[in-house]
């Protein structure tokens, strides 16, 4: 691998690498409604939310698939679970739309298809109603998780890099299940993981959090947001922490540095930069083997994205601009 490669260079060997991202793979639904037309119901005098257009984007695991084919990564596939239902329709047709394979995902009827459906206000724009969530109120089923342990150890070993999406923040209903860490420990690739609730349970991949992910892990093992002790709790050859403006911190057995990010004073939406700075880091650690490197690269494909609406994505034009 070479130690120095140029943004330029990179973008040049995105699409001769492979990327499969696992984990909690959902439905983005951007619901715009019309507050206007909220007359209350004549059966039950509630206050109508009426809905005026729809767009599906793919959300969690994903946003980072997103990415990853918006850079121009060659191949780019995602594992995890849908439903057989309305939702896990409109989440393959939006993968396959962004050229993602979705052949890895698994159907199981039994289960909803994970997915945000998100209200914004026609008028000012703005999400200002809760959002309406389909979740996971129980584990996988036995059987369910070994399928989707054996598919994920069928095909890992095909990719470039891997990068994990563990987004599941409750106690039940994780795609990324135990037995499936323990394979996720045996890839002898990149493998890069993003974890809200769980980092500390995972071993020897590359750990990606922020500061507030990464105190509530230390807590967890009896440290005080100590990146470096988590490190060697999970025997991680990288910790990455990412800053929100100020950047990033990457940890290794070498000590920390520091990757500045560009600072953003008006950001659009901060919704789904992590995403956005996985796939650009996971890329370009895959190609350099430099997570310093890798951090800055994802910072700036984070300041691209959180100057759009949504999860956006950040383009090479977009980046060779602003790089």
């Amino acid at each position: 691998m070479l130690e120095y490669m140029t943004v330029e260079e990179a973008l040049g060997a995105f699409p001769r690498l492979s990327a499969l991202v696992a984990g909690d793979v959902c439905l983005d639904r951007w619901c715009a409604y019309e507050p206007d037309f909220a007359q209350p119901s004549r059966e039950t005098g509630i206050p109508r939310i009426a809905v005026t257009s729809v767009e599906c984007t793919p959300g969690a695991a994903g946003t980072v698939a997103s990415n990853l084919a918006a850079l121009g990564c060659g191949r780019v596939a995602v594992l995890g679970i849908v439903g057989a239902d309305g939702h896990g329709h409109e989440l393959r047709r939006a993968l396959r739309a962004r050229g993602i394979e979705d052949g890895a995902l698994l159907t199981v009827p039994r289960l909803l298809t994970f997915t945000y459906t998100k209200l914004i206000n026609r008028n000012s724009g703005a999400e200002d109603l809760p959002r309406v969530d389909f979740i996971r109120d129980r584990d996988l089923p036995d059987e369910v998780e070994a399928q989707l342990v054996e598919r994920f150890t069928d095909i890992a070993g095909d990719f470039d890099v891997v990068i994990v999406s563990d987004q599941a923040e409750v106690a039940v209903g994780a795609t990324v299940t135990p037995a499936l860490r323990k394979a996720i420990s045996r890839v002898r690739k990149t493998v890069w993981v993003d974890s809200r609730a769980r980092a500390e349970h995972f071993r020897g991949v590359v750990l990606k959090l922020n500061e507030q992910e990464l105190e509530e892990a230390c807590a967890r093992i009896g440290h005080g947001k100590d990146a470096e002790a988590l490190r060697r709790h999970t025997q991680s050859p990288v910790v990455v922490v990412t800053r929100g403006g100020e950047g990033a911190s990457v940890y290794t057995d070498r000590g920390v540095a520091a990757a500045p990010a560009r600072r953003i004073e008006h950001p659009v939406d901060i919704c789904g930069a992590g995403d956005s700075f996985n796939a650009g880091a996971a890329l370009m650690l895959a190609l350099t083997g430099d997570p310093l490197a890798a951090a800055h690269f994802g910072n700036l494909v984070a300041s691209i994205t959180v100057m759009k609406p949504g999860t956006g994505t950040a383009t090479p034009a977009e980046i060779l601009t602003h790089g």
